[in-house]
């Protein structure tokens, strides 16, 4: 429990019509979760605006209602507070309310289009690897050192980052690291947290659905670390064309890092197979389980981090050795018959020509690249025929099907995706709506050798049609395949 004046430190310019010594026993932004004695924050969402239900926080128990606007018939055992923007304040409040959780441990910031989830994962695999209790906020798992939850949204909102954070510092956490999506960016979640760095990985086409023009989204990202404290480092890769856009009214400490020019971090790749690469990191080679060359990127940004974070180079780069591959990034699964799937999260065209473009330099010369993709429904359209294209144009043969249909028709996702391809391309796809059988048909034309890309869905465990999540996994379902026809 904590004061209600005690929780309104951090923000400004509130008006309180009420007592502001009223006891506060939660920070809510969902009326459903509200109860007794809780403060509720009327958020204006992108599905709903939170100031309609105050009503309702109030039958269930709320003492304190956050809002934008004066509210009509008040009730006079309830104390208001008017804000200039609730979603800025709902942060303000939720980490005066859990004692400022994010100054009592380093936290890091990962944002960009692709590598979040890989970047954020392999730096808690690494600190772990040297010894430290970790917190980990990504799009597959969120991990109070070795204890795991789901998560519903690569950030979450400002309510459950701050009391996690909390969980973390109560657990003897000394780091945490997070992904940063656009959405969070623009949604004010991360508001009054304090970040000890920040990391960009790439920009490319995503999300445009949501921010409308590629300039919005670009902007969203640079707000971050335009945002970084002096005490904090911000770390970009200049081997992308908006790298340096990042740094440009960043206060923080700035580094570069880059596989393909100069800068502060350098890293190669000397030898790469399916089941690793060799890499030269900061003029020291190592041998990693972890392969592909756009995890020579992802890998070489964490070791700079753990550097960055005062950790020794070489005990870094001997964990980084021992590190393994994550859930549904690059997963490699192979068959008896020699014939090998990787199963990938790639969802927007930059990250579907990366991979296979890694995909072909690890094939033989004589063997097929065998495309398993579609594109997910109710999300940003534009770049479906990308897609499609990118596929077709990188694989010896290519297999349209659903992904995530959600409210849309996965027969007419995949006509979007045909819109990208010319009529001689056109004869050479199979269009199996069908996603199970898509990796069927794939593993029955696949040979010894040959490898089955399967992108699109990577960690995740369902399908989600007409607003229902049906099981489904990529990886199991390749699995049963393999065992099916091993003999």
């Amino acid at each position: 429990m904590k004061q209600l004046k005690d929780i309104l430190q951090k923000v400004s310019g509130y008006k309180v019509i009420g007592y502001d010594d009223v006891m506060v026993s939660s920070v809510c932004l969902d009326s459903r979760d509200v109860k007794q004695n809780s403060a509720f924050v009327a958020v204006s969402g992108t599905q709903s605006d939170g100031h309609q239900y105050i009503d309702q926080a109030i039958r269930n128990g709320a003492k304190t209602i956050i809002c934008q606007q004066d509210v009509e018939n008040k009730i006079d055992s309830v104390t208001y507070v008017i804000v200039s923007d609730t979603s800025k304040a709902l942060g303000e409040l939720a980490s005066a309310f859990y004692d400022y959780p994010s100054k009592k441990l380093k936290l890091i910031g990962v944002t960009g289009t692709n590598g979040k989830t890989t970047c954020a994962t392999i730096l808690w695999q690494l600190f772990k690897n040297l010894g430290y209790k970790v917190g980990l906020f990504s799009t597959v798992k969120i991990c109070i050192d070795e204890t795991e939850q789901k998560t519903k949204h690569t950030t979450p909102d400002s309510v459950v980052l701050n009391r996690i954070l909390a969980q973390m510092v109560y657990a003897n956490c000394d780091f945490c690291f997070m992904e940063v999506s656009s959405h969070s960016i623009v949604q004010q979640r991360i508001a009054a947290l304090k970040f000890a760095g920040g990391v960009f990985t790439n920009l490319t086409h995503e999300h445009l659905d949501y921010h409308k023009t590629f300039a919005e989204y670009l902007k969203a990202k640079k707000q971050f670390f335009d945002g970084l404290p002096k005490t904090a480092f911000a770390i970009t890769n200049i081997d992308d064309k908006n790298g340096n856009i990042m740094l440009q009214n960043t206060v923080a400490q700035k580094n570069t890092f880059a596989t393909k020019r100069m800068a502060d971090f350098r890293a190669r790749a000397i030898e790469m197979h399916i089941d690793g690469m060799l890499l030269d990191v900061d003029r020291t080679e190592i041998w990693t389980k972890i392969t592909g060359h756009f995890n020579v990127s992802n890998l070489l940004v964490c070791y700079a981090v753990a550097i960055l974070l005062g950790q020794d180079k070489t005990e870094t780069l001997t964990a980084m050795s021992v590190l393994s591959s994550v859930r549904g990034r690059f997963e490699t699964i192979c068959s008896t018959h020699g014939i090998t799937a990787i199963v990938d999260y790639a969802h927007t065209p930059d990250a579907l020509q990366n991979v296979l473009d890694a995909i072909n330099k690890l094939k033989g010369a004589n063997n097929q690249v065998i495309t398993v993709v579609g594109a997910g429904g109710n999300r940003d359209k534009t770049k479906r025929p990308e897609m499609g294209k990118i596929a077709v144009k990188n694989s010896s043969k290519t297999i349209f099907t659903s992904d995530n249909p959600r409210n849309e028709s996965a027969k007419s996702i995949i006509e979007d995706m045909m819109q990208g391809l010319e009529r001689e391309e056109l004869r050479t796809i199979l269009n199996i709506a069908d996603r199970r059988e898509a990796i069927k048909t794939a593993v029955l034309m696949a040979q010894k050798d040959d490898i089955i890309l399967i992108a699109g869905k990577g960690h995740e465990t369902y399908q989600e049609i007409e607003g229902e999540r049906f099981p489904f996994d990529d990886k199991k379902i390749v699995q049963e395949m393999f065992g099916l026809f091993a003999d």
